[in-house]
């Protein structure tokens, strides 16, 4: 339990199963990329999986069109710092400030270095220790999730398949989860690509297993003009509209201050990958993503209806999971 406790104060960092625990567990974090044109839109996604067969991977997305792969490696080469956020797989090396990768696979070779500045993270504090607000302390919760970056600069290149690819000048995020299972169902989107340089939303609403029952949870970031505008369930905002298309989705929350409209536009179906996500036997769910979604906010004061923020978030990553069955019947 101490162990649990001191991790959740540093939600980057390796947390590893608990003594005793039973897998499945599972760890990855996120890094997504996008050079200074938006042609090339890339995320990188190490981890390890510990079940009856335990393994580390490094999965790729190809954002702009589509492709996705799986890179498995022995679970002995995954490799964690105790003290910090550093974590290899392999001769693939992650940090807050750099990622180098060293993929040599028949189906896709990746090699270079990126190093990232200006990283605005999530703010952690004894209360809240990071976007999930005091969930993070409930030591029973099915999938934990963590913001590293809601922004920053990109400097390097990498070599993919060949072509040589200079991301300096881009833009950067980093999430991660960890846990026991990825939710039933979920809606994630993230941008930070609007006119102002600076500015990146990232939302997500999922079934939450909560003891003998469930509830649809959400945590919404917004960061703009140097203030973070956080809507979540634990913030007691409240979700106003929800409606979800084949091609929208149409989301509204507030709280007593603030409404957040966004309407997101999920971009061509050819441009959407097929990523490898943990249920609670395997690497098992098949989760599609895009990194071609758009995202039209509107922020705005409660009281005087002032509008605060009103851009279109471009090159979103976009992740839509079975919500028709139960999610969006919660709501």
């Amino acid at each position: 339990m101490i162990h649990f406790l001191r991790r959740a104060l540093h939600p980057a960092r390796y947390h590893g199963r608990l003594r005793g625990q039973r897998p499945p567990f599972f760890e990855g974090w996120y890094f997504k990329v996008i050079d200074a044109t938006g042609r090339h839109r890339f995320a990188f996604v190490p981890g390890v999986f510990w079940s009856s067969r335990p393994h580390a991977f490094v999965q790729v997305l190809d954002g702009a069109n589509g492709t996705a792969h799986y890179h498995e490696f022995p679970v002995d080469s995954f490799w964690a710092a105790e003290d910090r956020f550093d974590v290899a797989v392999g001769g693939n090396r992650f940090t807050h400030n750099e990622m180098t990768l060293l993929i040599d696979r028949p189906e896709q070779r990746v090699s270079g270095t990126l190093r990232f500045g200006g990283l605005v993270p999530w703010p952690v504090t004894l209360a809240a220790p990071g976007i999930m607000g005091w969930y993070a302390w409930v030591p029973f919760m099915q999938c934990y999730h963590g913001v590293l970056s809601l922004d920053h600069t990109i400097y390097g290149s990498l070599t993919i398949d060949g072509q040589e690819i200079d991301f300096s000048g881009g833009r950067g995020y980093i999430e991660k989860d960890w846990g026991r299972s990825f939710p039933e169902a979920w809606i994630w989107f993230q941008t930070n690509h609007f006119g102002q340089v600076g500015t990146s939303l990232t939302a997500s609403i999922a079934i939450i297993p909560w003891v003998v029952t469930a509830f649809p949870g959400f945590i919404i970031g917004l960061w703009h003009g140097g203030r973070l505008y956080r809507f979540a369930t634990y913030t007691g905002a409240k979700v106003e509209r929800l409606a979800v298309t084949e091609q929208t989705i149409d989301w509204v929350v507030g709280d007593k201050r603030h409404r957040l409209e966004m309407f997101v536009t999920q971009g061509p179906h050819s441009q959407f990958g097929l990523l490898k996500g943990p249920d609670t036997l395997e690497m098992g769910k098949r989760v599609a993503e895009t990194q071609s979604a758009t995202v039209a906010v509107r922020l705005t004061e409660r009281a005087s209806g002032r509008v605060l923020f009103e851009d279109t978030g471009q090159h979103a990553g976009l992740e839509v999971h079975e919500v028709e069955a139960r999610l969006l019947k919660m709501i």
